[in-house]
């Protein structure tokens, strides 16, 4: 196919969030969740993987089952479940949860960008 660029599986991201990228982030693009591949300094540009499955931050509290949804909230830098109202800037309908995760985890497995995410006004 003579107009096929890539498989979309990266973006070349520049950080303007004034603080450090660690890799293994998440990063908040627009409507979806990537993930940092690398550590990109304030300003600078680093590669950030838009697709696959993540150990990412979850809120302690509330259990996220096997293939529901979740919302990342901004404020906290983790998960919460989609029963969860989401504040401004936060994004949801954009992961699932590929392992269940109880209340207790801290941590939950999801596919990023399974749709199009929505971010909260």
């Amino acid at each position: 196919m003579k107009n096929f660029v890539q498989k979309g599986e990266a973006v070349a991201y520049t950080n303007g969030t004034g603080a450090a990228i660690a890799s293994g982030d998440a990063v908040v693009i627009g409507g979806q969740i990537g993930v940092a591949a690398v550590d990109i300094a304030d300003g600078a540009t680093g590669t950030v993987s838009m697709e696959g499955v993540y150990s990412l931050p979850k809120t302690a509290g509330a259990a996220i089952a096997l293939g529901d949804a979740a919302i990342w909230d901004v404020s906290a830098g983790a998960f919460v479940p989609s029963s969860a109202t989401p504040a401004t800037g936060d994004v949801s309908k954009a992961v699932v949860a590929w392992v269940a995760a109880a209340s207790a985890d801290t941590t939950v497995m999801v596919k990023i960008n399974v749709g199009v995410g929505t971010v909260a006004a």
